[in-house]
């Protein structure tokens, strides 16, 4: 149990190493994009903390994995440089009670990325994507800052509002110049307002900036033939925003018991990709004990560029296979499960192949004998 403590402290402490510097890479490059889209106006800066946080599951579901593979390759490779894994075998440890120990290291992280996957993955996507949705319905008007010209989204005009109200739903003494097409020419028009408000439609879902007590001038500057019209009230259909934020799959966001009760090719495709990942960190778990055996002159990073291509190789071709899974070209879920198949007997020939080879040189020995 001593040694069994040991080798799981040092695993675990390598994982949380490694997936602490990965998480902070995929969340300090997606958070620079979010920061982009602030900037332009296409988002609010004050959600972005949350979206991160909602974000954070679905990260995380896949960094585990690679921290694991990576965790163990490291905390082994070291004790076979320093020669402590020769005393472990000394000390009647063998590969198979490594291999035991390692297992039951990576079932306890199986368990939290199943809670990830399963859980809390699905539930921030579908926050963070009603947040995002949020953000889409968003107008020009909603993006405005008081005391402070903003151009629209459309670039043909700006607007400027004195003050606004907390609820963005609320502004006074309003300015807003425009660029009007009429038959053959472009008109500006101007207006200004003492109050506006926003308001939806609820039968088409279009939004309204309805000012009060103001006035529109239309004409061209040099001309000498204006238009203007007082108004108690003005209704200035509001221009839908040119930018979408892309949606994640539909299925992402579905709790685990939806996708049980769904049918569709999308639904089974992403259910089995669920129940896949823990599944996943079992077989590298068993993949990084042979791939960690290293001589102590080799150093022990020599296999760690070879072993993290093959985890890449692996965590592609399982997401090819749900994509195949998901188009109808492959069917449901054999694909995904042969591919798991596949790594799981990859990793016992790497896991046995020595045995093997000690075995065939004994037989020759005594056969020369």
């Amino acid at each position: 149990m001593i040694i069994f403590r040991y080798l799981a402290k040092e695993i675990l402490a390598s994982m949380f190493a490694v997936s602490l510097v990965l998480l902070l890479i995929i969340i300090s490059a997606r958070f620079v994009a979010y920061l982009a889209e602030a900037a332009a106006g296409q988002l609010d800066a004050g959600i972005l903390l949350t979206l991160m946080a909602f974000r954070l599951p679905a990260y995380l579901e896949l960094i585990l994995p690679l921290g694991l593979f990576i965790g163990v390759m490291m905390a082994f490779g070291r004790m076979y440089v320093e020669s402590e894994m020769t005393v472990l075998s000394a000390c009647g440890i063998s590969e198979a009670k490594l291999l035991l120990y390692t297992l039951c290291t990576s079932a306890f992280v199986a368990a939290i990325v199943a809670l990830f996957s399963l859980v809390l993955g699905p539930e921030g996507v579908r926050a963070s994507e009603s947040l995002l949705a949020e953000q889409r319905s968003r107008t020009d008007f909603e993006t405005l800052k008081p005391a402070r010209f903003h151009v629209l989204d459309t670039g043909r005009g700006v607007s400027y509002a004195e003050s606004i109200s907390e609820d963005k739903q609320r502004l006074t003494r309003v300015f807003l110049a425009e660029i009007s097409s009429e038959v053959s020419r472009t008109v500006p028009s101007i207006l200004m307002a003492e109050s506006g408000e926003t308001l939806v439609d609820s039968e088409k879902g279009q939004k309204y900036l309805l000012l009060k007590n103001g006035k529109r001038y239309v004409g061209r500057p040099g001309e000498g033939r204006y238009e203007v019209v007082e108004f108690e009230e003005y209704a200035q259909r509001l221009p839908e925003p040119d930018y979408a934020v892309k949606p994640k799959k539909e299925t992402d966001g579905m709790t685990t018991l939806a996708l049980l009760s769904t049918e569709t090719a999308e639904a089974r495709a992403a259910l089995h990709w669920r129940f896949s990942l823990p599944v996943l960190v079992m077989i590298i778990g068993l993949m990084a004990v042979p791939l960690s055996r290293t001589k102590p002159r080799k150093g022990r990073y020599g296999k760690l560029v070879p072993a993290i291509l093959i985890y890449m190789v692996y965590l592609v071709a399982i997401n090819s296979a749900r994509g195949m899974s998901e188009s109808g070209e492959a069917p449901i879920p054999g694909l995904l499960w042969l591919v798991h198949l596949l790594f799981f007997c990859a990793g016992l020939v790497m896991f046995l192949l020595p045995r093997m080879r000690l075995r065939l040189t004994v037989n020759k020995a005594r056969v020369g004998a």
